[in-house]
This record gives structure tokens, C-alpha cells and sequence, in this order.
């Protein structure tokens, strides 16, 4: 099946049961205080923040940005915190994966949501064939983030590591993900988290990253026979953990049995090339493992 012919057909359910993020999630145990180590990731949970903005709001191309990060009192955690780009499906808008990237946010990073322009819920001009152009909107986001870790009147400057980046999406977003890892993309985008998704042309090209890739067995809108194609595609060490039996998203909804193997392997893969965690990269087998629910395998690099 061709890449024009896969955006044409991608369709994202939307999650239900994940709440919109408020502005500090509870529920979380007291933060870890003082740098954090290259060489470990944070313990224990974070409180979770949220700010939203809109990158060039009077162009063709407005960007509305959903931001969590780990907060404490009066503002952003002590730390600097690798950033995840988490880009939605078709139909779909940030909140709606609140579920998961505030789950990433309270392990310690900070995840940047974009809602794209034409393949959100609510575009007033909606169409598939422009999943295409949301890899740049991705790389846009990059750029104007490392414009506020330098920012002294932002929030968030002093607390962004810019030189350990991944970008993650379900879906289309998926797709989105695999476009960002193109020839000459620059060296500070580490890893990527594909889910139900598969490459557009020119991915998994320039450096080589680790991918992981999350897909069920049994989705209808994204075969996974797709998934796994762009999987051994990659140059860089992969990964694939297959949901079996499971359709194209139920998953990532707290409280589904999928969720919890997901939510372990997606946070330890992240740790693990980001914060370059080895005890993280090593749990990855454990963290996949759901007796009749999971498949979990890897390859290194080609």
C-alpha cells in the first residue's frame, strides 16, 4: 500500500476516558529535587503543569501548542527535562492523549502537543493529504522551544535539555513522527515512539535514532502489517510491541488492560534515550510483558 494511499485511510478514534490536563495534576509523590544526572532518570512522580500557546497566530499556518511539564510550587520543577513532540491523529487535538503525556510529563519531560491545522478536530479546512506538511509543523515547534530555553522572561527557559529530543504520535501522528526522522534532520532528535502509524517517504533517513514502534495486531485503519514495515525500515535499534488482538488506539485509554505495558515501555524507552537510563532500556522486556496481551521484540541497529 503506497504512502498516499495509507494517509488517504487514516482515521483516529478518539480516546475516550482521557480527560483534558489541568493546570497541576494531583495524585503525583513529592518531586525529585536538584539536577538531574545524564546517566538517570528522575524517581518517584512529578506534579504536572500545563500552558498552551500558539506559534505564528497571523500566518497561513497558526500552531496551538499544548505544553506539560513537571511543576512544582510556584512554577517549573529544578531541573532541565528532555522534550517529547507528541503529534495527534486525524480528528483528534492534544487533550484527548492527555492520558498518556501527562504520564511521560510526571517521569520527568516535557511533552510538546501540537494541534496541526487541517487534520485536527474542528479544522475549519480539514484534509488527510496534509499529514504530509506536519513534519515541518513539528521541526517548527523544535525551533521556536529552543527559542524559549533561552527566553529569561519564559518559564520554561534554563529547564529544557534541547539536545535530547523525541517526537512520538499515534496515527497519522504516527506518520508525522516517521516524516520528522528525514535526511539532515539535526542529531538532537534521539528517538522516536511510532504508534499505529508507519513512514512517509524520505523517513528513518539522516542519523540513525532508536525507534519503538506500538501497534495492534488487529487495527483496521492502520494494518500492522504497515507498522512493521517502517520497522524494518529504521537504521537505528528498533523495537516493536505488538497488542494482539487489539484494534487502533483503545489502548492508550487509562484503564484498558493495554494501557499499562504501554504507558511502562513507552516511559522506559524514553528514559532510556534520553536521559541515556541503561537500567531503563534494560526493563523494556519486563515492562512489554502481558501474558496473552503482548508481543514484545527488538533488533539492533543495521
Amino acid at each position: 500500500m503506497g504512502a498516499g494511499r495509507l494517509i488517504a485511510v487514516l482515521v483516529t478514534a478518539l480516546l475516550a476516558g482521557c480527560a483534558p490536563a489541568t493546570a497541576v495534576a494531583g495524585g503525583s509523590t513529592a518531586a525529585p529535587g536538584g539536577p538531574l544526572s545524564a546517566r538517570r532518570a528522575p524517581e518517584g512522580s512529578y506534579a504536572v503543569g500545563v500552558r498552551t500557546l500558539t506559534l505564528d497566530p497571523r500566518s497561513a499556518r497558526p500552531l496551538p501548542v499544548t505544553i506539560w511539564y513537571p511543576a512544582a510550587v510556584g512554577g517549573v520543577a529544578a531541573g532541565r527535562f528532555p522534550v517529547v513532540i507528541y503529534s495527534h491523529g486525524l480528528g483528534s487535538r492534544p487533550d484527548l492523549h492527555a492520558g498518556l503525556t501527562t504520564r511521560w510529563a510526571a517521569a520527568g519531560f516535557v511533552v510538546a502537543a501540537p494541534a496541526f491545522p487541517h487534520t485536527r478536530h474542528g479544522a475549519a479546512h480539514f484534509t488527510r493529504a496534509d499529514v504530509r506538511n506536519q513534519p515541518a509543523d513539528g521541526w517548527r515547534l523544535i525551533r521556536h522551544l529552543l527559542r524559549l530555553a533561552t527566553d529569561p522572561g519564559d518559564p520554561l527557559a534554563g529547564h529544557l535539555d534541547t539536545a535530547r529530543i523525541a517526537a512520538a504520535g499515534h496515527s497519522a501522528g504516527g506518520f508525522t513522527t516517521a516524516g520528522m526522522f528525514s535526511a539532515g534532520h539535526p542529531a538532537r532528535l534521539r528517538a522516536g515512539i511510532v504508534i499505529a502509524g508507519g513512514g512517509l517517504p524520505g523517513s528513518f533517513a539522516g542519523p540513525a535514532a532508536p525507534v519503538l514502534f506500538v501497534h495492534g495486531t488487529a487495527d483496521a485503519v492502520v494494518p500492522v502489517t504497515v507498522g512493521r514495515a517502517a520497522y524494518g525500515r529504521t537504521p537505528g535499534p528498533a523495537a516493536f510491541l505488538s497488542l494482539l488482538g487489539q484494534d487502533h488506539g483503545a489502548y492508550l485509554t487509562p484503564g484498558h488492560p493495554g494501557f499499562v505495558p504501554v504507558l511502562a515501555t513507552t516511559t522506559d524507552f524514553l528514559r532510556w534515550t534520553l536521559y541515556d537510563d541503561p537500567a531503563a532500556g534494560a526493563r523494556l522486556p519486563a515492562d512489554a510483558h502481558s501474558p496473552t496481551l503482548t508481543h514484545y521484540e527488538s533488533r539492533p541497529a543495521h
